[in-house]
């Protein structure tokens, strides 16, 4: 079952650029808020500016579980905390927690993907679930 249409069915020309407009956004976002990303671009070599094409993403520093915790509490965040509407947050036992912020934009998507998975599930009004993702870093 399709959710949303205009998004699920976009043809793929169109899917890609709306990729790379959007992982350039964030990209640009986060060199330019957190000066953590910031430094580990410039020890790469690499500026928002270098970001061309999708599979230039190679070039760019990932987020890694201790880069959470060498920031710990909230030094990755690309928005001030009266943005954030609602935190996760790992218990410590192996260190630093890690905490991640959302954002009700960041919420609102996360509504839309579930609504995505359950749609293609078969998931219709009239049923009942409950979904059990897993935690670690993913967003249960």
């Amino acid at each position: 079952m399709i959710w949303n249409a205009e998004r699920e069915c976009m043809e793929e020309d169109v899917k890609k650029e709306c990729q790379l407009r959007r992982l350039k956004e964030l990209v640009a976002r986060i060199y330019y808020t957190v000066p953590y990303y910031q430094e580990k671009c410039r020890q790469l070599q690499v500026t928002p500016d270098d970001l061309k094409t999708l599979a230039d993403i190679r070039r760019f520093p990932f987020t890694t579980k201790d880069d959470l915790r060498e920031n710990y509490p909230f030094g990755l965040f690309t928005r001030q905390l009266d943005e954030i509407v609602r935190l996760h947050a790992s218990s410590g036992t192996t260190g630093n927690p890690t905490v991640v912020g959302y954002t009700r934009k960041d919420m609102d998507t996360w509504t839309e993907c579930v609504a995505r998975v359950v749609s293609a599930a078969g998931v219709s009004r009239r049923d009942i679930v409950q979904i059990a993702f897993g935690y670690g870093l993913f967003t249960g």
